[in-house]
């Protein structure tokens, strides 16, 4: 074990006399120590677990600090994240006050969806004939994002992305052609965010 020069976790006086308290319910209490260690991550903040074990449990990575009569374990792996913490106790109950946040995961592009198979060559060409050139005069285009089973992803773009009329755009027009010489698909899903004009994954359309 590693002894702690400087204390890694701050606790607050309520928050050892209420660990203190607690442990003296366990068996062989004068021998146990809290353990702390950072578990995941949720909401943007890090997870949680603290037990009594046994102080001489902690191994060659275990950081331990002394609070007087109080030794506490940091799981090795755990200092880092908790470095300048504090553990306090208050009416809600044990709160750790953290500063440190788990970086934010960057999510992977998700990759493009193959459009080489014939299905999806029909789609298109029925786009690229017979409704982009109708709705281009409004500067609209509608674009093939992915055909998984019988169903077919559009985005639309330009004039047609935030427009009200959409929808209506959509099921008597682009729908209709496209079912009319593609047998193979069955439904037209909008995948557009008319909202803000960002383009969602496919997969969160309302089908």
């Amino acid at each position: 074990m590693i002894e702690a020069v400087d204390p890694i976790l701050h606790i607050t006086d309520t928050a050892r006399e209420k660990i203190l308290e607690v442990r003296a319910a366990e068996a062989d209490a004068d021998g146990l120590a809290l353990w702390v260690t950072v578990t995941g991550e949720s909401g943007g903040a890090y997870t949680y677990d603290m037990s009594f074990r046994a102080l001489d449990d902690a191994g060659e990575i275990e950081v331990v600090q002394h609070h007087d009569d109080l030794p506490v374990v940091i799981d090795g792996d755990s200092v880092e994240m908790l470095a300048g913490a504090t553990l306090d106790f208050t009416a809600a109950g044990m709160v750790m006050q953290n500063p440190n946040k788990p970086v934010p995961k960057v999510r992977e592009p998700r990759p493009a969806a193959d459009l080489t198979g014939a299905v999806a060559q029909a789609v298109i060409r029925v786009l690229e004939e017979q409704i982009n050139p109708a709705i281009a005069s409004h500067g609209g285009r509608a674009e093939l994002v992915a055909v998984e089973e019988s169903i077919a992803y559009l985005r639309l773009g330009g004039g047609c992305q935030g427009c009200g009329m959409a929808a209506v755009t959509l099921s008597q027009g682009i729908e209709v052609a496209i079912l009319d010489s593609v047998p193979e698909i069955s439904e037209v899903v909008d995948v557009t965010d008319h909202a803000s004009g960002t383009n969602p994954y496919f997969e969160s359309a309302k089908k």
